[in-house]
């Protein structure tokens, strides 16, 4: 079969990846092309004079949202729903119920929904609410099982217990560690040491998610608030979450409902992260088991050099500190430099981690593995100090 594109066919598509240009030769399109070419055009060839061809009628918008729908795939959708509301200011357009409706959710979008929050009319912060539910659940859907598994998995093989009760005990680490002790008349193996599972009545580890809500770190938060509910659910680990910008919000007693989390959030505003840090040292009790990480792109709008003594105090006091300049699915993320390396010299782990990864990340985190020689193998570059 001949994939050759006839010169009628090639010339559609330069018109539809150009656009309309004056003094170009004329090209006939179909309906559907046409209504992809307005579409596209109201969004990336406004008029002259103009900041978008979809004003500020409600009407417009919401048949926009309808076409790009119609006639692009979801994850173009997306791309072109974010490109609205940067390119042409259309914040507006989330704050009616009808248009919410209407929109694909991701977490970009859940990002600007939750930036909105506090300017929200209460007709729209239902349906915002539901939009949100849909996108955690689907984040769930994907990230809670592997999650769940990689935390639970680290916990079993990063704890033992010498004098487990029966129902405690670890069969198949007990038969390994006594094979020497096989007794051929008997034909069993005679156990001098029983390995057991970590006692569940107290948490084998305290882990403390400190999170930087100032705006460029929005869909940061939307993850990391679906990772501390999952987290929460398991009753090995004790979980805290806290939040902050020029103040702090302790959010974890609203851990059961990730969508309580988010809307406990105020996105934007400044930076502190030396207050937030002083929370948290108050929240620890157990150093030497406790996995502190701070989700941050560490510009400090408060007390820089006291944020980094308190640092360099919970890394002395055993804390286990790590570093997440972001954790989504972009690239490079913007950070402060001097900080990072600051940090990285303290021995904190300091680098950017996508979604998919920060499982791995906990479960080597638990296990008291080398965080850092952890990353690097998964081929994420870290600070240097």
């Amino acid at each position: 079969m001949s994939h050759e594109l006839t010169p009628q066919e090639q010339m559609r598509r330069w018109r539809m990846v150009l656009g309309s240009e004056p003094n170009q030769p004329e090209v006939s399109l179909g309906a559907d092309d046409l209504a992809m070419d307005r579409a596209l055009s109201a969004l990336y060839n406004p008029p002259p004079g103009r900041n978008g061809a979809l004003g500020a009628s409600a009407p417009n918008v919401s048949r926009w949202l309808g076409d790009i729908r119609q006639y692009f795939p979801s994850s173009v959708v997306q791309v072109m729903q974010k490109d609205a509301l940067e390119r042409l200011g259309l914040e507006q357009m989330l704050l009616e119920p009808e248009m919410l409706k209407a929109v694909e959710p991701d977490v970009h979008l859940v990002a600007t929904l939750l930036s909105l929050n506090r300017v929200m009319p209460n007709k729209t912060k239902e349906t915002a609410r539901m939009v949100v539910r849909q996108v955690v659940d689907e984040l769930e859907r994907r990230l809670a099982s592997p999650f769940r598994q990689a935390v639970t998995g680290s916990l079993n093989r990063g704890t033992r217990n010498r004098r487990p009760r029966h129902h405690e005990i670890d069969w198949l680490r007990t038969i390994r560690s006594n094979l020497r002790h096989y007794q051929p008349e008997y034909r069993t193996i005679i156990p001098e040491t029983r390995i057991g599972f970590g006692r569940k009545g107290q948490s084998l580890r305290d882990i403390v998610l400190c999170i930087d809500q100032s705006g460029s770190m929005a869909p940061s938060v939307v993850y990391a608030s679906v990772f501390a509910a999952v987290l929460a659910s398991i009753k090995a680990v004790s979980t805290s979450v806290v939040v902050f910008d020029t103040a702090v919000i302790d959010l974890t007693p609203m851990l059961a409902d990730p969508v309580d989390v988010l809307f406990g959030t105020q996105l934007g505003g400044g930076t502190d992260i030396n207050r937030a840090l002083g929370y948290c040292q108050g929240l620890i009790e157990r150093p030497a088991d406790t996995i502190f990480v701070l989700i941050s792109d560490l510009y400090e709008g408060g007390n820089n050099a006291e944020m980094r003594r308190r640092a360099a105090a919970m890394v002395a006091a055993g804390v286990q500190v790590i570093v997440l300049l972001a954790l989504d699915d972009h690239g490079a993320p913007g950070y402060d430099h001097a900080n990072a390396a600051y940090f990285a010299a303290l021995g904190a782990p300091c680098f950017a981690c996508t979604p998919d990864l920060f499982p791995e990340l906990m479960a080597a985190a638990i296990k008291r593995s080398d965080v850092g020689q952890w990353a690097a193998q998964a081929g994420i570059v870290g600070i240097k100090p």
